[in-house]
C-alpha cells in the first residue's frame, strides 16, 4: 500500500475468494480512501475479535468485559459508561459472567449503593487466555508489514487514539 496523503485514495487488491460474503473476488481492486481503509481494518478487527471470544467459548461482550476488568476492579457506574449502556443492560451481563463464575461483586466500602466488579481466577485465566489469542491474530494480521511499516502504523494509531480523546463532560465548553 502506498504511503498517501489523507483524503487520498490507494488501490488495495484484497485476497477473497469469489463468493465472499462482501462480494469481492481474488484480483478484484478497491480503492480506499484514509476513512474506508480504516473501516476495513476495524471490519477485521472485529471479525478477530468475534473468532477468538466464539473459540474460548465467550460472547464478544463477555470477553470485553473480561478485558475492561483485566487490571483491576471496576465499579458498575464505570462499566456502563464503558459499555455506552444503561446500569439495568449492564446488570444482565454481570449477572451472566458471575453465574460461570468469571466475576463477583462486592460492594464499595463507604457507598452502600455502589457495587464493585471483579474477576475471579476463572475470570482471570479466561481474560488471558483470550486475550493472548487475540493479540496473536492481531500480530498475524500485522504481518503483511515491514518492521519500519508496523512502527509507522502504531506511531499513526496513537495518534489518532491520543487525538480522540473527549474531556470529561465537566470540562467540556458549552
Amino acid at each position: 500500500m502506498n504511503q498517501t496523503a489523507q483524503g487520498s485514495t490507494t488501490t488495495v487488491v484484497r485476497r477473497r475468494q469469489r463468493g465472499d460474503a462482501d462480494g469481492w473476488y481474488a484480483g478484484a481492486e478497491e480503492h480506499l480512501d484514509a476513512a474506508n481503509a480504516l473501516i476495513q481494518v476495524s471490519r477485521l478487527v472485529q471479525g478477530i475479535h468475534a473468532r477468538t471470544a466464539e473459540r474460548h467459548h465467550l460472547t464478544q461482550v463477555q470477553a470485553k468485559l473480561l478485558c475492561a476488568l483485566a487490571f483491576g476492579p471496576r465499579g458498575m457506574l464505570e462499566l456502563a459508561q464503558l459499555f455506552g449502556v444503561e446500569k439495568a443492560a449492564l446488570t444482565g451481563l454481570v449477572d451472566r459472567a458471575e453465574r460461570r463464575g468469571l466475576v463477583t461483586r462486592s460492594p464499595v466500602p463507604g457507598d452502600r449503593r455502589a457495587l464493585s466488579v471483579t474477576l475471579t481466577e476463572t475470570g482471570r485465566r479466561a481474560a488471558f487466555a483470550f486475550h493472548a489469542a487475540a493479540t496473536e491474530e492481531l500480530n498475524r494480521l500485522m504481518s503483511p508489514l515491514a518492521p519500519r511499516q508496523g512502527e509507522q502504523f502504531r506511531n499513526a494509531m496513537a495518534k489518532i487514539i491520543a487525538g480522540s480523546e473527549v474531556p470529561p463532560a465537566s470540562k467540556q465548553p458549552a
